[in-house]
């Protein structure tokens, strides 16, 4: 063998080193995998071979720990069962077979098809979960919170083992953990210090109609973090309202469909003006309502309200109409965790629920027959004359308006009465204003480009409805 042969071996040794280390990192968790390979590169540059040889061994360690983590979690035991009254369990296999195929799938779905709860176990089924967590975003921390716990329920676990899910101020999270639920705000969070969302290998955006200005920003974020990402996978979950929307975002992505409510639902119109333009006051048209109901039979009243304080009025009035056999139960963001899983509790007799537009996407009351609407709901609006963020009261939009009227009609026929007339309800506007039309952008550019978001590169479309808007924010933030 020549001297040039006999330099040449630790060269070809060091390369085959590298090359072997770097095809391992596939295995490994993909939080650790881009760390590593900034090591293997850096120990490559080392001239020595003994002491690149120490770094490899000591880098080929740490790999062999991450690989073992990702086995652990592909062998962590699982209950998975789809429940089989629910519509997206018979939608399971094309479901698993469009996230398979594609990097991002849209699933529209109606209220009580079964997308919130079932898409992460059809997720975990696919393996998913094992080189990351499975990131499942609501818009509310209700929400949040009831879904982890149902969730766990199903796949016989405790909550905070195989699912957890984090809010503002509490989290129930382990290392165990494959389904994180949390609400699209942390999401948003976490990217300021995780930008490639390395902690994930599958993230969900569940009720993406609803377009608060947090999901929007996300789903901009994601269209343009995908091709940096091919691991990852994105289903986005909306209401059978515009999907093709959020297809075309992302590349005409496949649409799933799948039905939701079985049953009919009768809608009674009990406008609080009457022929005659006297106005009957809201608590006196719940009161005939909620009696007309009873009068119907048995089976729980959903009744929607504009916020906690005439949520508490409402139930005050009620009790003291001593409905027989009738439980009153309210339902608003700032109750404790028991007090909302009451909701979910088995009882006797007939309960009312009084609830605000949580109710109305995030969360499915179970064992609803009857809703009461009264067609109105405090919407989040900036005021560009007095330069204030308010919270009116307004009508809702079409779209609200029979997302309210699905909660009921899921386990039998149901009655949905509106406190408004139908020539109110045709009137109206078709969908809600995105939040993003509706709010100051200022404080939410500036944390953009606090987090290296900057603008955000949203869609074409997107970026014409608030081009006004954002010429205002500018004009602000520079004076």
């Amino acid at each position: 063998m020549t001297s040039s042969q006999q330099s040449n071996q630790p060269a070809k040794a060091q390369a085959n080193n590298a090359q072997s280390l770097k095809k391992a990192l596939k295995d490994c968790m993909i939080r650790d995998r881009f760390r590593l390979s900034k090591r293997i590169a850096g120990a490559a540059k080392i001239k020595k071979p003994e002491a690149q040889a120490a770094v490899f061994d000591e880098i080929a360690v740490d790999i062999a720990k991450s690989m073992m983590e990702a086995e652990q979690r592909a062998n962590q035991s699982k209950h998975i069962e789809y429940p089989e009254l629910l519509p997206v369990s018979q939608k399971k296999d094309d479901i698993a077979k469009a996230i398979e195929e594609n990097q991002v799938v849209i699933v529209a779905g109606e209220t009580g098809s079964g997308k919130t709860t079932q898409l992460p176990k059809i997720c975990s089924e696919l393996g998913r979960g094992k080189f990351g967590l499975i990131g499942h975003t609501q818009p509310r921390r209700l929400a949040a919170r009831s879904v982890a716990n149902r969730i766990a329920e199903e796949m016989e676990t405790s909550l905070g083992e195989f699912v957890g899910y984090k809010v503002r101020f509490n989290d129930q999270i382990s290392d165990n953990t494959q389904i994180k639920l949390m609400t699209d705000g942390i999401l948003l969070a976490e990217i300021q210090h995780d930008r490639f969302l390395n902690q994930y290998d599958t993230i969900i955006i569940d009720e993406a109609h609803e377009r608060s200005l947090n999901i929007d920003f996300i789903l901009g974020y994601l269209r343009e973090l995908l091709p940096k990402r091919p691991d990852l996978k994105v289903i986005i979950t909306s209401a059978t309202i515009d999907p093709e929307r959020f297809s075309k975002h992302f590349n005409d992505a496949p649409i799933i469909e799948v039905s939701g409510r079985t049953y009919p639902v009768e809608t009674r119109y009990r406008p609080l003006r009457g022929d005659d333009d006297t106005d009957r006051d809201q608590l006196e048209g719940i009161f005939e309502a909620v009696d007309e109901l009873c009068d119907e039979g048995l089976g729980d009243i959903l009744i929607f309200m504009n916020g906690e304080r005439e949520i508490r009025d409402t139930a005050d009035a009620l009790s003291k109409r001593n409905l027989r056999d009738t439980e009153i139960v309210p339902l608003y963001a700032r109750l404790s965790a028991g007090e909302q899983n009451k909701i979910f509790q088995p009882h006797a007799g007939r309960r009312i629920v009084l609830a605000t537009n949580v109710a109305e996407t995030s969360l499915t009351v179970p064992g609803i027959k009857y809703v009461i609407d009264p067609g109105t709901a405090r919407i989040s609006r900036y005021s560009y004359r007095t330069k204030v963020q308010r919270l009116p009261i307004e009508p809702v939009s079409q779209a609200s308006a029979n997302q309210r009227k699905g909660r009921c009609g899921r386990v039998e026929e149901g009655i949905c009465i509106r406190l408004y007339s139908e020539e109110d309800f045709e009137s109206r506007p078709e969908f809600t204003d995105p939040e993003i039309l509706r709010t100051n952008l200022a404080s939410v550019i500036l944390q953009m480009t606090a987090s290296v978001l900057a603008i955000l590169k949203l869609s074409h479309s997107l970026k014409r409805q608030i081009n006004a808007t954002f010429k205002m924010v500018c004009v602000c933030l520079k004076s």
